[in-house]
C-alpha cells in the first residue's frame, strides 16, 4: 500500500464526520488542474498512519482514502478492513477507472465520492489517458446500485466543459441521489497552464443546476 500523504483532521471532507484524510500514491490519470500532483510518486510508512489513527480512536470518527487513485493499490482491501478494525467510518475518493477493485471495498466502504471528469465522450481528452469508458460507466452503475451512501462530483474549469457536456453527464448519471459541481482553484495544479483558466460565475453554475435537477436528486455547488 503506497500513502502519500496523510492530513491528520478534516471537518469539510466526510459528510457529518470529522475525519483524517489518507492519500494514497500513483494515479492513472493526468487531468491538468490537479491539486495533489505531488501524490503521483511519493509514499509515505503505511505502519506510521495506522499507528495515528489507532491514536486518534475516540476523537476521530471517520477516515478518508483519497488520492491519487486508492484503487490502484492492491492492498486497498486489507487496508480498508484495518482502518474499519479500529472502528472507524471510510469514505473512498476514486475516479470509477477500476471497477474490479471498486467492487471488493464496497462491502466495507461507508461512503464513495466519484469524480465525473467529463462526459464519456470527452473522458481520455479531460484525463490526458486513454480510458476505457465502460469501466467508468460500470462503477457509476455499481455505486448507484449497491446501497451504499454517496455522491459524484465534478471540478469545473469553464474553457473544458460546456453547457452541453453537462447534460450529457446528467444523462449518464440519470437517477443518481446527489451531484456536486465544484468550482476550479487556480491553486496548485498538476499543469502549470491551468493558473490561467477559470470556472464559471454563480449565475451561470446555476443556470447548468437548474438544467441537471431535470436528472438527478440533488445538485449542489462547492
Amino acid at each position: 500500500m503506497l500513502i502519500g500523504g496523510l492530513q491528520k483532521t478534516s471537518l469539510l471532507d466526510f459528510p457529518d464526520r470529522i475525519s483524517a484524510i489518507v492519500f494514497t500514491a500513483g494515479c492513472n490519470f493526468r487531468c491538468g488542474y490537479c491539486h495533489n500532483p505531488e501524490l503521483i510518486n511519493s509514499i509515505a510508512p503505511v505502519q506510521d498512519v495506522l499507528e495515528f489513527l489507532q491514536s486518534r480512536t475516540g476523537k476521530l470518527d471517520g477516515v478518508v482514502i483519497t488520492g491519487g487513485e486508492p484503487c490502484l493499490q492492491k492492498e486497498l482491501p486489507e487496508f480498508i478492513k484495518e482502518v474499519k478494525s479500529l472502528g472507524f467510518a471510510v469514505k473512498l475518493d476514486t475516479n470509477g477507472s477500476l471497477p474490479n477493485m471498486l467492487e471488493k471495498v464496497l462491502p466495507d466502504v461507508d461512503y464513495v465520492a466519484m469524480d465525473i471528469k467529463a462526459p464519456l465522450d470527452k473522458y481520455s481528452l479531460i484525463v490526458n489517458r486513454h480510458v476505457d469508458i465502460e469501466k467508468i460507466s460500470q462503477s457509476i452503475d455499481m455505486i448507484m446500485s449497491y446501497g451504499v451512501d454517496y455522491e459524484f462530483r465534478t471540478t469545473v474549469v469553464s474553457s473544458q466543459l460546456g453547457f452541453d457536456d453537462f447534460q450529457k453527464i446528467g444523462l449518464l448519471l440519470n437517477g443518481a441521489s446527489r451531484y456536486y459541481l465544484q468550482k476550479f482553484i487556480p491553486a496548485k495544479v498538476l499543469d502549470r497552464t491551468f493558473y490561467d483558466k477559470k470556472t464559471y460565475t454563480n449565475e451561470e453554475f446555476n443556470k447548468i443546476i437548474e438544467m441537471l435537477k431535470q436528472y438527478i436528486n440533488e445538485v449542489y455547488l462547492r
